[in-house]
C-alpha cells in the first residue's frame, strides 16, 4: 500500500536519496529520519489489521461478513474525507499540532477497537483510526524541513518506508494476534501511535512554516485542471482499483489459508515467504519499467497478472502450494504497481501541479480501500469466498480495458529551482520564456511570490549548464 504523496519507485528513490545524502544538512537528516519513522510506524499500525480482522471478528456481537468488511475498509473513508482538511489546517495552525492531534485520534481509535465487543464499536474504532489523516501534514512538514535540491529524494524515502511497513505488517499482524488476540493487535497499534508522538516532539526539529509547496501540497487553484485530464484520471482509477481489490480479498484470504490447513499462528510465515519473494521478483520489473522505459507494458502486464491470479484464487482448491503461487503472483504485480503508479503520476503531472495530482491520487486510493472492504464483505456474505475473488477479477478486467487506451508517459522528471536574485526585475512572461528556452525543459511554472520555478525536464537532453545560469548556486539557497 502506498500513501500518498510519494513520487518515485522504491528502487529509484533509494538510489536518488543515497546520491544526495551527502548534501543533507544535519537538521534535514534528523527531520527525514524522524518523519520517515513516524510515517512508517503509523502505516504499520493501519496495515497490521488487514490479515487478521476478518478471521478474528467472530466474537463481536452483530458481526456479519458485510459489516466485517465495512470495519476493514471504513478507515479509508475517513482518511479520504479528512486528509485534505488536515493538510489545510496545518497551513494555518502549524504542522506539529495537527500531526499530534491526528496521532491522538489514531491512538483513541485503536483503544476503542481493542475494547470493542460489538461490530458497531469496531467500526467506530476503525473510523477514528482513519480520522487521524495526517499524511499531507507530515509531507508538508518534511517539505518545510528540506531544501529544493534534496526534497524529492526525501519524499521518495517516505514512499519506500510505506512498502517496507506493509510487508512487516503482513507478518507481524498474525504473529501478535496469535499470542494476544485481536485486541492485542489494536493495543500494539496504540503503542505505535504513542511512540510516534514521542518521535514527533523529541526527534523532529522545529521548522518555519513556509508559504506553500506545490510539489507536495494540494493547490485548490489547480484542482479543476487536474481533474480534467484523462491521463491522470487513469492513474487515479488504477490506484482506486488496486486498493479496492486488495481490501476486498482480505475478507477472504485468511479463510483460504485456514482451509489450506494453515493454523492462524502460521499465517505470518506464509505472508513472510510470499511478500519476501514478491519484493525480490518486483525489482527487475521496476528496472525494466524505469530504465528501459516500458511503463505502459509493465502496468498492463501487472493488471493482467492480478486479474489472472484472482481467477486462480477463486477457482483454486484447498492446496497450499497453489494458493501460495497465486498469492505470490498477486503481490508481485501489486508491489510493481505500488512502485510505478506514483512515478507515472509524477511524469504526467504538469509543472508545479504534482502535489495536487498526488492529493487526488491519494484520495482515490483511500476511497478504493473503503469500497473494497464493503464489496468483499457483501460478496462473501451473499455468494461465498470464491465470489470475492471472481468479483474482484471482473473489476480487474474492466481496469485492464480502461488502461489499454493509455499513452505511454514520457520519462520526464520534476525539478524545483530557486530563482536568482537578478530575476526580481524580470516579468513573469520573460522568466517563463527564459526557462522554456533551456534545452530539455519541457514545461515550466514560475511562481514569483515563492521565488521558485517548477520544471518538467528530460534529463537525457537537459542543458544543465544553461539551467544553472538561471538559478542561484546551492550555497546561496535558503
Amino acid at each position: 500500500m502506498r500513501s500518498t504523496f510519494g513520487a518515485l519507485s522504491p528502487l529509484s528513490s533509494r538510489n536518488s536519496f543515497m546520491s544526495k545524502a551527502r548534501l543533507l544538512l544535519a537538521s534535514e537528516r534528523r527531520a527525514i529520519v524522524g518523519l520517515v519513522g513516524l510515517y512508517a510506524t503509523r502505516m504499520l499500525g493501519l496495515f497490521m489489521v488487514l490479515p487478521v480482522l476478518a478471521l478474528n471478528a467472530d466474537h463481536l456481537v452483530g458481526a456479519t461478513p458485510l459489516l466485517v468488511g465495512l470495519a476493514l475498509g471504513v478507515y479509508g473513508l475517513t482518511q479520504a474525507v479528512l486528509q485534505i482538511p488536515f493538510g489545510l489546517l496545518s497551513d494555518r495552525i502549524g504542522r506539529k499540532p495537527v500531526i499530534a492531534a491526528g496521532l491522538g485520534l489514531f491512538l483513541i481509535g485503536s483503544v476503542v477497537a481493542a475494547q470493542a465487543d460489538s461490530i458497531a464499536m469496531m467500526i467506530v474504532g476503525r473510523s477514528l483510526q482513519g480520522s487521524g489523516a495526517v499524511a499531507a501534514a507530515i509531507m508538508a512538514l518534511l517539505a518545510d524541513q528540506t531544501r529544493e535540491q534534496v526534497r524529492t529524494a526525501a519524499m521518495a524515502t517516505i514512499g519506500l518506508s510505506i512498502g517496507v511497513a506493509f510487508g512487516v505488517a503482513m507478518v507481524l499482524g498474525p504473529l501478535v494476534a496469535s499470542h494476544f488476540g485481536l485486541a492485542g493487535v489494536f493495543y500494539f497499534t496504540a503503542l505505535l501511535a504513542a511512540l510516534g508522538m514521542l518521535v514527533l516532539w523529541k526527534l523532529v526539529p522545529p521548522a518555519p512554516r513556509r508559504r506553500g509547496h506545490r510539489d507536495v501540497g494540494l493547490d485548490r487553484g489547480q484542482l479543476a485542471s487536474i481533474l480534467g485530464r484523462m491521463d491522470l484520471w487513469r492513474m487515479d482509477a488504477s490506484i482506486f482499483s488496486l486498493h479496492l481489490i486488495l481490501m476486498a480479498i482480505f475478507t477472504a484470504v485468511p479463510f483460504k489459508l485456514v482451509d489450506a490447513g494453515v493454523v492462524e499462528a502460521r499465517h505470518g510465515l506464509v505472508y513472510l515467504v510470499v511478500m519476501g519473494l514478491s519484493f525480490v521478483a518486483m525489482v527487475p520489473l521496476v528496472i525494466v519499467a524505469e530504465k528501459k522505459r516500458k511503463m505502459k507494458l509493465m502496468c498492463l502486464g501487472a493488471i493482467a497478472t492480478i486479474t489472472l491470479s484472482l481467477v486462480g484464487l477463486g477457482l483454486a482448491g484447498s492446496g497450499l502450494v497453489a494458493l501460495g503461487a497465486w498469492l505470490l503472483a498477486f503481490f508481485t504485480a501489486f508491489n510493481l504497481l505500488e512502485a510505478t503508479l506514483p512515478s507515472m503520476i509524477s511524469k504526467l503531472a504538469p509543472a508545479g501541479a504534482k502535489g495536487t495530482a498526488m492529493g487526488v491520487y491519494s484520495t482515490s486510493q483511500f476511497l478504493g480501500a473503503f469500497l473494497g472492504g464493503v464489496m468483499g464483505g457483501f460478496l462473501a456474505q451473499q455468494f461465498g469466498l470464491s465470489a470475492v475473488f471472481l468479483g474482484a477479477a471482473l473489476l480487474g478486467l474492466g481496469w485492464f480495458v480502461l488502461m489499454l487506451g493509455m499513452r505511454a508517459p514520457r520519462h520526464l522528471s520534476s525539478e524545483v529551482v530557486a530563482l536568482a536574485d537578478e530575476h526580481e526585475s524580470d516579468t513573469l512572461d520573460n522568466l517563463m520564456a527564459r526557462f522554456a528556452a533551456v534545452a530539455g525543459v519541457e514545461d515550466v511554472l514560475v511562481v514569483p511570490e515563492e521565488r521558485l520555478a517548477y520544471l518538467k525536464v528530460d534529463r537525457a537532453t537537459l542543458d544543465t549548464e544553461a539551467l544553472a545560469r538561471l538559478t542561484r548556486s546551492s550555497t546561496q539557497r535558503s
